[in-house]
This record gives C-alpha cells, structure tokens and sequence, in this order.
C-alpha cells in the first residue's frame, strides 16, 4: 500500500535530471525525493535500447525497495528506450516520463522551423518519430544530435571554451536553417540555458519539458491521492558512477550539499 508521505524517485543516466528535480522541488516542495543517477553508465546516448531497459528495471526495483511511491524518469534517451516496459511491469505504480517537447514548439513557433538538440538514441527513437508525425505535421523540423555534450555537463562544465565551441557547432546549422525555436531535447540541456542565452539571438525560444513533467507527476500523484501533506521534503542521492564527483557537480549546478551514496550494483 503506497503512503502519501513515501518518496518519489527520480532518475537520469547523470546529472540531467536535477534540472528535472529542481521543478519537481518548486511544485511539490513538501515530497520526499530519491534521485538516482546512473554515472557508471552515463551518457545512454550511444547505449542500445536493451541495455537501458535493462538499467532501468534495475533502477526501478531499487526505488521500489525503497518504498518510492512513484517514478519519475528525467531522461528522454531512458523514456524512449524503455517508458513502454515499465508502464507494462508496474501497471499500479505512478510513472511520469520526458519527451522532447514536440508539440508546444510547433505551437511556438512564428516562421514555422523548429530545432532539436538531442542525443543520437532519443532522435533515432520510434518515439521522437511519432512525436513528429502526431504534432509536427505543419512544421519543419530540424534534428541536430549532440555527442560529447553531456559529457562535458556531467564534469560540471557549464562555461568552458570548449563546450562553448562544441555547442557554437551544433547550434549553426539550426540558425543557418533559420529555426527561431529550439527543443532543449535533453534534460542535461537545460543547464546551458545562460550559455546559449550569448550564443543566440534574442528572437529564438528555447523550450524544455521539466515544468510540464512536474505538473503531470503532481496530477498522478493527486489522482492516487497520494500528494504529501508535510511541510517541506529532502531529497537522497545515490549514483553507481563516482559519488565524491557527483556531490562536487551537484554544487557547480547550484544544489544544496548533498550525501551521495554509491548505487548497488
């Protein structure tokens, strides 16, 4: 029998998903929260499909030993690959999942060209293609994959010369194409948002789905009557990567000090 007063468990293959958490907090600053972070394995990007849904009934039962009354998964490479399973496995247990935000772009958009930065694994999803299909029929849609950002975000490098460089690269065919609204297709992304503020022109809306995950995990929980009724929640992490690295980045990113333990392997 889940209780209002369990956690919510919330997971990303690193640190991504604090942005995720960070909304979560804003909304629902009275739950209990367990993030997760499989550092071990970051990024899922380049992984196959088997192996994060293997990862992730892992993770699953971890939370469930853990009494979570529910899971959040803050990765849309994670969502793509095995939302489906699980939902499948746990048909009782509430699970909100990320997907590029698709469709308030194509209702955003002015001039009607629509840029994703993603990874490779969510753009080549069925589930980003159906995205597509369903809501981006009127627009034309841009991919760009990626590759060695979410690595450079999970050392906790937010500024640098060098991912100034690489997202410079990636963000110039989607302006060159004249998209004037971009999908932050990531949650690892959302932390650049002061970077890309100096690298592109004022006009362009950048869009995320962390606000609109917070809102369907408030929805759930309250249709399970199961929204906490304390007066202000904390939040446990656990990593199956390095967990002195972790606690250092969680602070780069603006996060309280936190206690980070090692995930089971």
């Amino acid at each position: 029998m889940l209780e209002r007063a369990a956690p919510i468990g919330v997971f990303d293959s690193g640190v991504g998903g604090l942005s995720v958490l960070r909304e979560l907090q804003q909304l629902l600053p009275a739950e209990h929260y367990l993030y997760v972070a499989d550092g071990g394995h970051c990024p899922y990007g380049e992984k196959t499909p088997e192996f994060i849904r293997q990862r992730m009934v892992a993770v699953a039962e971890f939370f469930r030993a853990q009494g979570a009354k529910a899971m959040v998964i803050a990765c849309n490479t994670a969502t793509a690959a095995a939302a489906a399973d699980l939902r499948e496995r746990y048909p009782q247990w509430p699970l909100v999942a990320m997907e590029p935000a698709v469709k308030p772009a194509a209702s955003a958009t002015r001039n009607g060209r629509v840029g994703v930065l993603a990874t490779t694994g969510t753009l080549q999803s069925a589930r980003f293609a159906a995205l597509l299909d369903r809501f981006a029929v009127d627009v034309t849609v841009l991919t760009q994959p990626c590759p060695g950002l979410v690595e450079l975000i999970e050392a906790g490098d937010l500024r640098s010369p060098a991912l100034r460089g690489v997202l410079s690269g990636y963000l110039q065919p989607l302006l060159a194409a004249g998209c004037d609204t971009l999908i932050l297709g990531c949650t690892h992304y959302p932390f650049l948002r002061p970077l890309l503020a100096e690298l592109l022109p004022p006009e362009v809306v950048l869009i995320d789905t962390g606000a609109a995950v917070a809102r369907q995990a408030q929805r759930l929980l309250a249709q399970s009557g199961l929204l906490s009724e304390q007066a202000a929640g904390a939040v446990r992490y656990w990593t199956s990567g390095a967990p002195a690295q972790f606690a250092e980045v969680l602070e780069r990113l603006g996060f309280a000090p936190g206690q980070v333990a090692e995930l089971p392997k």
